[in-house]
């Protein structure tokens, strides 16, 4: 379908409004599974945010391995909804929800808690204790590496070297009220960086360059730490790791046995910038040109939906259709209105539909009640996001 056609079959609807395009999202789910080969696939429903397309990504994926969640609050909430084998992939203090899920058989089987701090593991085997139960942890060990002069990583685990882990697993080994079910390494500087931008042919450069050197240093620390485990004499159910950004590289290590994806699936436009995957955009938003100050300057009402992280262009939403749209630098997108420039071939006036990208994929579904599904040039129906069910996470 061309711009045209879109304009036509969302003539009727209110805008803003979000849809899905099922035709790339399918196409999407069958490149990432071909990525992937035949490694589990964890599903990170922070990259979704609606709990239909998370059971339609699972359904569709041959090797779907459950859910990586982002809170507590929303894994006991989808635990609830009947989704199983949630890995809480953030460490969690919240005493009384905690108490929920390792007071309930059910949710403490469904959720595993992530740690990396002797806090983390303390507060879990203490409300654990209390219910005679068991509960579930995941340690998240730091993949980040260091050059001279350089910190090419995040900052988030505690667990930074071999000596770390040993520490955490002598200090709790007395713990009766604990289980110790995976170890996760996100290689954040791999699975989340671009390095296929256009005009930054040398920082393109420079960032291949560090993930090259980094492979196997991550490679290595993954596989001394699983040593680590071994030589306490604990067996480990899952190691998780990588990310869209990732999947080749991540799925190298033998010892990897579940990958983690997320934005791949709906391809925000920040995962357009990788050298080694190509994936379809699947998830726009709309908005209606409401004013026209002047010869090809047009205003849209709402679009400021800026992502998170560090605060540059690149997390802008992105001008998609139609092309020849560009947003004004010292405007940008606007909470209530957007002013762009449009140079394009097919004529605007005011109530035309113009669509755009967000750059970080679930996030989008935090200002949207719902998604319209289209396939085949047609509305097939619209589903609820987790705002739309009343759900705010974060």
């Amino acid at each position: 379908m061309n711009f045209a056609a879109y304009q036509s079959l969302f003539h009727t609807q209110k805008a803003p409004f979000a849809w899905v395009e099922m035709d790339a999202l399918d196409e999407n789910i069958l490149t990432i599974a071909e990525r992937a080969k035949s490694k589990n696939i964890r599903l990170a429903t922070k990259s979704i945010r609606c709990r239909f397309i998370l059971s339609y990504i699972l359904d569709k994926l041959p090797y779907s391995f459950g859910l990586m969640s982002f809170t507590i609050e929303e894994s006991i909430w989808l635990a609830e909804k009947g989704f199983t084998n949630i890995l809480l992939g953030y460490p969690t203090l919240e005493v009384d929800l905690i108490k929920k899920v390792v007071s309930n058989p059910q949710l403490n089987a469904a959720i595993c808690f992530m740690v990396d701090r002797l806090e983390h593991v303390e507060i879990l085997n203490q409300t654990a204790s209390k219910y005679q139960m068991k509960a579930n942890i995941c340690v998240d060990v730091d993949m980040s590496t260091h050059f001279p002069g350089i910190y090419f990583g995040v900052y988030r685990s505690s667990i930074q070297t071999n000596r770390d882990l040993e520490n955490l697993l002598e200090k709790t080994k007395d713990f009766a009220n604990i289980t110790w079910k995976g170890l996760m390494g996100y290689e954040a500087q791999i699975a989340g960086v671009g390095d296929n931008f256009p005009k930054n042919t040398l920082m393109n450069g420079i960032i291949r360059f560090l993930k090259r050197k980094s492979l196997p240093k991550i490679a290595q620390r993954r596989a001394e730490c699983l040593a680590v485990f071994k030589n306490k004499g604990i067996e480990l159910q899952f190691v998780n790791g990588g990310g869209t950004g990732s999947i080749e590289s991540t799925l190298k290590e033998k010892e990897i046995t579940e990958i983690t994806v997320g934005s791949g699936f709906f391809q925000s436009h920040l995962f357009d910038n990788y050298a080694n995957f190509t994936h379809r955009p699947a998830v726009f938003y709309a908005l209606r040109i409401v004013r026209n100050p002047k010869a090809q300057i047009f205003t849209a009402l709402g679009g400021g939906y800026i992502a998170s992280g560090a605060t540059d262009s690149n997390k802008q939403p992105q001008p998609f259709w139609p092309e020849g749209m560009k947003l004004i630098k010292n405007e940008g997108a606007g909470e209530v209105q957007t002013p762009f420039e449009y140079r394009g071939k097919i004529p605007l006036k005011v109530g035309d539909l113009v669509f755009f990208r967000h750059a970080k994929a679930g996030e989008l579904c935090e200002r949207f009640n719902e998604l319209t599904l289209v396939r085949n040039g047609k509305i097939e129906q619209i589903v609820p996001t987790y705002r739309g069910e009343q759900k705010s996470f974060l």
